[in-house]
């Protein structure tokens, strides 16, 4: 499965959280850190979810990168 994360920078560190999963953030000092914290918080958050008897969510966010000329 796979899930769109945004990660920002932040005042001294970097937070990420997954659209598709409300309340599943992370934050790290890297980006790196971030990346890996997130990938921890989401199976986290799927366990619960399949602990309480709920179903894990389709994603049905999308990411794109738009250009602009300058």
């Amino acid at each position: 499965m796979r899930d769109a994360v945004v990660i920002e920078k932040a005042q001294g560190n970097y937070s990420a959280y997954v659209p598709d999963l409300p309340g599943c953030v992370a934050t790290g000092t890297t980006v790196a850190e971030t990346e890996e914290q997130i990938r921890q918080a989401i199976a986290f958050h799927h366990d619960g979810l399949r602990e309480d008897g709920f179903p894990i969510p389709e994603p049905t966010s999308k990411v794109e990168y738009i250009e602009l000329a300058a």
